[in-house]
């Protein structure tokens, strides 16, 4: 069958976060800091909105682009929290997930012959999304001392004049890295320079920890040259419910709707309607699980300094991004011996891009107490190789 295959999907690596899994599936015993999904549940009344919805008979399809009533209350949110104005009607899509929003955004953007500047370390699926469009990647090497942020000299190095679209992806995923709008704005003026787009995936934008996020598209000059995207999982704990959103120019949303409508149709109706609940009722839910996150990132971040390994603070996200090289690892062997010897998941950070050698991720989306023993398990490994 392989010969049938299309050989752009053939040739397609496996996400390295699902091929270090597959090893933890086969163990017992593990505490794993590797999956990026908050322990909390969904909050109770977003919960009780999507049982009522059902019990009320809501088991239809929506409209391609999503029902209105929760696009107008994105835009409303958008406004509000960011100052960025959007038309519901045409300039806002419901997608399953963010993660199809980015498909979405490639698929329509992206032509054989342009490049995608990606930042690395980046999540893993900006990269394939391009190549499964057709485009190029160019990755964009970030680093530690830099605290993972993205410099113009860092984009003058990798750009050509296929460039078409930078993804950012602040706060990053897995290095936890923010970007405030004083580092944002030389980014902002290079785009406009060069006729770059920006696909920015804001997805941990309400997991800020110092100061307030700055949304991408709230720059002067941005708004039409950006798609934001965003999305419930981590900020509402609501996963499984596979619900987001793009925001853009309308041009670019209604192609993005026309690939939707022929292959997801919509996103569930059940979804959406808790969607408009947590925008409506849920803010004080969604501070309280920051609160806890920003506990949880200290606890981490002093443990790791505590046992000689060099870690830089994370300011987003829900992740630490520790230096492992004083162990005289590589990443991938780092992650698979402490697997085996202290039953501790991480991911190498060699899964997120060839920037991410020498760190490995650690999601501290856990309890505290997960977290203690396994900063434990992890010291007794780490102290067997200093």
């Amino acid at each position: 069958m392989r010969h049938y295959l299309n050989s752009t999907v053939a040739n397609l690596p496996p996400s390295g976060i699902r091929k270090f899994f597959d090893l933890v599936a086969t163990m017992e015993g593990i505490i794993s800091l590797g999956v990026g999904e908050p322990d909390f549940v969904t909050p109770w009344t977003v919960r009780e909105s999507g049982i009522f919805s059902l019990e009320q008979g809501q088991t239809m399809y929506t409209s391609n682009a999503g029902l209105l009533e929760l696009r107008q209350e994105l835009t409303q949110h958008l406004a509000k929290t960011q100052g960025m104005l959007y038309n519901p009607e045409t300039e806002i899509l419901v997608t399953v997930g963010a993660s199809e929003a980015v498909d979405l955004a490639m698929r329509a953007l992206l032509s054989p012959g342009d490049i995608v500047l990606v930042p690395d370390p980046s999540y893993v699926s900006y990269g394939p999304c391009a190549i499964l469009a057709g485009a190029g990647v160019r990755y964009v090497p970030t680093r530690a001392d830099q605290d993972f942020r993205l410099r113009v000299e860092d984009l003058q190095r990798v750009y050509s004049p296929e460039a078409k679209l930078l993804v950012l992806s602040y706060p990053n995923n897995p290095t936890g890295a923010i970007m405030t709008r004083e580092d944002l704005l030389p980014i902002a003026q290079f785009a406009a320079e060069h006729d770059l787009l920006i696909l920015s995936d804001e997805i941990y934008s309400d997991l800020t920890y110092q100061g307030t996020h700055t949304a991408f598209a709230a720059l002067p000059g941005m708004r039409d040259r950006t798609l934001h995207l965003s999305g419930f999982s981590k900020s509402y704990a609501m996963t499984g419910w596979r619900i987001g959103y793009a925001a853009g120019q309308s041009d670019l949303i209604q192609a993005m709707t026309r690939i939707h409508q022929y292959t997801i149709l919509c996103a569930p109706i059940t979804a959406q309607v808790a969607a408009i609940e947590a925008l409506r009722a849920a803010e004080q839910a969604k501070r309280e699980m920051v609160e806890t996150y920003d506990h949880r990132r200290r606890l981490m971040v002093h443990g790791l300094r505590e046992m000689g390994l060099s870690c830089f603070e994370p300011l987003g996200a829900f992740y630490v991004f520790p230096d492992i090289t004083a162990t005289r690892l590589s990443a991938e062997d780092f992650a698979e011996q402490l697997l085996r010897e202290e039953k501790v998941a991480v991911v190498p950070g060699t899964a997120f891009g060839p920037s991410g050698e020498g760190h490995v991720r650690c999601s501290y989306a856990y309890s505290t107490e997960q977290l203690e023993e396994a900063l434990e398990r992890i010291s007794r490994f780490v102290k067997r190789r200093l």
